[in-house]
């Protein structure tokens, strides 16, 4: 429990004491999710513009699992053991100064940047500035826990690279899981009219995000009863069925196709261009101000988050499982820490 404040006002790093270790999450070596265990390791200190945070609970992103797995961003990591991890909220215990527009005891949340540091399956994190935004008001930290990769992602790929706009098509695969519920709502927001692809027991939650039209993927073929997209945004790629290739035919001439997951289609710009299409891949970056914009539309009631479960973190093997074993619905996420703290 922390409660002893340390500094006075005017004191150019305002605290709160915070033990020197911590509980985490660690990942010893590559492999399949009993890799990841509990363990102690010390607390990050905080160093120029970080502000440190005291970790309620972190979201778990299918770039976590390919990463323990040796895909991913694996190559990148420096030594093991590592910790992964990109989302969090939690409080504010120390800032970099006085003055500065995060105070000491806000709810906050954000994005780490693995693999240059130690990522949030951890009970603080030192995060840059820039990373972190206040949560939305209207969030649990569990629900904002969810929030950060997944819709900073759906936010890229709709809103900066499609630009969705009234009138707008735009077919949006995987509509139900954690980035596609978050893009569905976005492009639906902007006044795009959305076709999102998903299973049978998610055909009336896309609905609710949004969608106009919801297409069962097993139900047949979808490439035969969408056409004339302006957009597509794939988040499959031909790891299931082609469906990449098989957007193209979905796509106006001259449309957009978006191919989100790393690897999951490694031809897909030079198939798009023999198809007369435009094509990019997009990679997500940690971003306060966008955070704070989505915060906004969360505490609007303009967008929603979906969490399908909470795992503590003494079973973050069994929350990979669980993402690897598909068909979650949004997000699922590990809390970090009994709450209220």
């Amino acid at each position: 429990m922390i409660e002893q404040w340390s500094g006075s006002p005017g004191t150019s790093s305002p605290t709160l004491t915070h033990p020197k270790t911590m509980r985490a999450v660690l990942l010893d070596s590559f492999g399949d999710a009993s890799e990841l265990h509990a363990g102690t390791v010390d607390s990050p200190v905080r160093v120029n513009s970080e502000v440190l945070v005291k970790v309620a609970a972190a979201g778990i992103n299918p770039l976590d699992a390919k990463t323990r797995a040796g895909n991913g961003v694996a190559y990148a990591i420096p030594s093991l053991p590592c910790i992964l991890g990109y989302d969090f909220a939690g409080v504010v215990v120390e800032t970099p100064f006085a003055g500065h527009p995060l105070n000491v005891g806000d709810e906050v949340y954000g994005m780490m940047s693995v693999p240059r540091g130690a990522g949030s399956y951890a009970e603080y994190v030192a995060a840059p500035t820039l990373q972190v935004a206040r949560k939305p008001k209207s969030l649990s930290l569990v629900e904002a826990a969810a929030v950060p990769l997944a819709a900073l992602t759906a936010w890229g790929l709709v809103v900066e690279l499609a630009k969705a706009h009234e009138g707008q098509r735009m077919l949006i695969h995987a509509g139900a899981g954690g980035v596609g519920h978050f893009a569905v709502q976005f492009a639906s927001y902007f006044g795009a009219r959305v076709t999102a692809t998903g299973s049978a027991a998610n055909q009336g939650f896309l609905r609710e995000l949004g969608a106009s039209t919801v297409l069962d993927y097993a139900a047949g073929p979808f490439e035969e009863q969408v056409s004339n997209q302006d957009v597509v945004i794939d988040l499959v790629g031909n790891v299931h069925d082609s469906t990449g290739t098989r957007s193209l035919s979905t796509l106006r001439p001259g449309g957009l196709i978006v191919n989100a997951p790393t690897g999951s289609w490694p031809t897909f710009e030079a198939e798009a261009a023999a198809a007369g299409m435009r094509a990019t891949t997009f990679k997500v970056a940690p971003d306060a101000a966008t955070l704070a914009v989505i915060a906004r539309l969360i505490d609007s009631g303009d967008v929603h988050v979906h969490v399908d479960r909470v795992f503590p973190l003494a079973e973050a093997a069994a929350a990979h499982r669980a993402l690897e074993g598909g068909h979650t619905r949004g997000k699922l996420v590990l809390q970090i820490a009994a709450l209220p703290f």
